[in-house]
């Protein structure tokens, strides 16, 4: 299938009209023996060349046997559409300069090629605008609470890429050369799936620049550069450490796995990934995989000269030893076999990929050569070795080194909001399904001002993992019930007391918070209507379930969605809140309404308002149009949900007045609102299939895992 097609040239035709009679039948006659002559010098000719087509494809099949050298398929085809993404970073860590000078190499390539830029840094949507349609923003991708893109999401958007036939990942500040599309052209005529992967040339100065049309690279004084001059540049080995953003990844069939299992949830330029997929599409050998290290297909500057404006250094970047390293680190260690010395056995997808007289040729291969443009720690002190997976990832100290540094006050100064307001969820390890899908659905939103209370250490470790802004109680109840927390129970009455406690310190501290149970689907921003409502006041959900009447009633106040402003009024009601419900029997809910309505509803003041006799608190029951409880109007089962609330103008809906984990799951995900793919852990995208997962609360058990 690899082998050069050989093709045998048909003997020369024979045409046109005898002439007949007379002085020209001598010449004819010549002419006749004379074809004869060329008939079969072209029949021998004829048999050598497919005795010589023979032996080479027969040699052709000795040397694959073999292992030894074969030439790429060439010949002709169509150009591929080939789709390069990156994830710029923003500065001080990543730099503008660099960044927009690899991108207009991208788009000097030859053929068909297209960019997407994935992120939502302001910068480059202009840097797109000024480079043209061929470039593209993309900002719907996951990312971690301080703004890291996450390596899946990436890897799912080019594998969802619509126009591609070729997707191409590389860091965003390298170079690529016209050389790297030769060889994809080459390489498109491949009819398996295949994954190329090739180490970029770590150079510590660039002095040139492309030209004005993008078409040919110039020196500081004008004159140009040939590509082979830039491909001549020294280059530097590689730190281990920095090694995974040189990597240049490029596979074809977008739409097909690249690996067997799961891609984790790594954090996107803290090192790890790059390697870890590139050793498990090897060893998962669902792929070709060839390793081009030997063709200069990109340059990564480390600095340039006096005419760029570079606005980071290496000393701005993030340093790796930090947490998110570490949580890369603990990621590759436990996934995969990458941290596992595997019996070493011959590789049957591996091959070695060179260019010899402007032919790209192949050998079969045990190990890749990665490791020949890097140098350890270990090879700096001692010299020699070699490497292919960084021991620095398998250190069996990153399997619980994947906490934050950061403590509950430090969290609300980096996620609180201009108005110092913050989302408070809370939510234990049954839940932890439905708290990424409430994660997911706010980052869609672009409601970045939210932070998580974990009641037990999987669900913070959990939630490190999916990149949210979390921290531990450490005095939440130990026996949480996995099924059986729901409205009613004594799980369920130990687990909301934790709320109002954190509230109360969150509000101590200076913070407004809206509480927000993880089983309310946002559908809009509530926040600057809450904040609207002006201070000394506090608004809540009410839970009356009839269509008309009053919405103050006893005990229909919910505390599952409410604003609390941080002002002296609603610090003594929340004060009075948790002591009244550390005395009681039941939930805290109804300590709610006791406190600030008075028992039986004593301090009503109208049908959807009370007033807090001691401190003047005005408590709001918010319009149940815009913030309906799971009873109100049967909006649950409406045949499409989503429409339905939009109508009403929902900023929320509440998926409650159902018992029991699973049902409330069911019926959350049947309607078509539901945010997460618990498989791959990845939230739902514009580019995702969202209809599988309606289908799946329709049928989904719901059985419990060790996911």
């Amino acid at each position: 299938m690899l082998l050069p097609s050989h093709h045998r040239r048909a003997p020369p035709r024979r045409g046109g009209r005898q002439p007949r009679g007379g002085e020209g039948s001598g010449v004819a006659d010549l002419s006749s023996r004379l074809a004869g002559f060329l008939f079969l010098l072209a029949l021998v000719a004829a048999a050598l060349c497919l005795s010589s087509s023979s032996s080479r494809a027969c040699s052709g099949r000795r040397h694959e046997e073999g292992g030894s050298r074969e030439t790429l398929p060439g010949g002709s085809g169509a150009t591929p559409r080939v789709t390069i993404f990156a994830a710029p970073r923003p500065p001080p860590e990543g730099s503008p300069a660099r960044q927009e000078l690899a991108v207009r190499s991208w788009l000097a390539l030859p053929g068909n090629v297209s960019v997407v830029l994935l992120g939502v840094h302001a910068s480059w949507l202009v840097t797109a605008g000024r480079l043209g349609r061929r470039v593209t923003v993309d900002a719907a991708i996951d990312s971690a609470f301080m703004g890291t893109p996450f390596f899946h999401s990436i890897v799912a958007r080019a594998q969802a890429a619509p126009d591609s036939d070729i997707c191409v990942l590389v860091d965003a500040e390298i170079i690529l050369l016209p050389e790297i599309f030769d060889a994809l052209a080459h390489f498109s005529k491949v009819d398996r799936d295949w994954f190329l992967v090739a180490m970029s040339r770590n150079i510590t100065e660039f002095h040139y620049q492309l030209a004005d049309n993008g078409s040919h690279w110039v020196r500081a004084d004008g004159k140009n550069v040939s590509f082979k001059k830039l491909q001549e540049i020294p280059a530097d080995k590689w730190a281990s450490e920095s090694s995974d953003r040189g990597l240049i990844m490029a596979w074809n069939s977008p739409s097909s796995p690249l690996h067997a299992g799961v891609l984790p949830s790594f954090l996107y330029g803290r090192g790890a990934h790059n390697w870890w997929l590139t050793h498990e599409v090897l060893s998962s050998e669902m792929r070709l995989v060839f390793d081009a290290s030997s063709l200069v297909l990109g340059l990564y500057p480390e600095s340039f000269s006096s005419m760029h404006d570079v606005s980071s250094s290496k000393n701005d970047r993030l340093p790796a030893g930090s947490w998110e390293y570490n949580v890369n680190r603990h990621l590759a260690a436990i996934y995969g076999s990458y941290c596992y010395r595997l019996p070493r056995r011959h590789s049957t997808v591996l091959h070695k990929v060179v260019k010899q007289s402007e032919e790209y040729t192949f050998s079969k291969a045990d190990e890749l050569t990665l490791s020949d443009f890097i140098i350890s720690k270990e090879e700096k002190a001692h010299g020699g070795g070699s490497l292919w997976r960084n021991e620095n990832s398998c250190l069996s100290g990153h399997l619980h080194s994947s906490d934050l540094p950061y403590s509950l006050s430090m969290l609300l100064e980096l996620a609180a909001d201009k108005n110092r307001s913050v989302v408070l969820g809370v939510a234990g390890v049954s839940y932890r399904d439905m708290l990424m899908t409430w994660a997911c659905r706010l980052r869609y939103l672009r409601v970045t001002n939210f932070i998580v209370c974990a009641l037990d250490h999987e669900t913070y470790e959990f939630s490190v993992l999916q990149g949210l802004p979390v921290f531990r109680d450490p005095l939440s109840p130990k026996n949480v019930s996995f099924d059986d927390c729901h409205f009613g129970t004594k799980c369920f009455q130990q687990v909301t007391k934790v709320k109002s406690r954190i509230v109360l310190e969150i509000l101590k501290l200076g913070y407004n918070v809206l509480l927000s149970d993880v089983d309310v689907y946002w559908f809009d921003n509530p926040m600057p209507f809450l904040y609207s409502l002006g201070p000394a006041t506090f608004g809540a959900q009410s839970d009356e379930y009839n269509d008309t009447g009053p919405i103050n009633l006893p005990r229909r106040l919910n505390s599952g969605f409410y604003f609390a402003r941080s002002d002296n009024a609603t610090v003594t009601v929340m004060q009075m809140i948790v002591k009244h419900a550390t005395n009681s029997g039941l939930s805290e809910q109804p300590s709610f309404y006791d406190v600030m309505c008075g028992e039986n509803g004593t301090n009503r003041i109208s049908d959807d308002k009370c007033l807090e006799a001691n401190t003047n608190l005005t408590v709001v029951f918010l319009n149940r149009d815009l913030f309906p409880n799971g009873a109100y109007k049967g909006l649950w089962e409406k045949h499409d949900v989503q429409s339905t609330c939009k109508e009403l103008g929902c900023f929320i809906l509440h998926n409650n007045w159902i018992n029991g984990r699973k049902k409330k799951l069911q019926r959350q995900m049947s309607s078509g609102l539901w945010d997460y793919d618990p498989s791959s852990r990845l939230c739902l995208q514009d580019w995702s299939d969202r209809g599988s997962f309606r289908q799946m609360g329709h049928f989904y058990p719901f059985e419990d895992s060790d996911r």
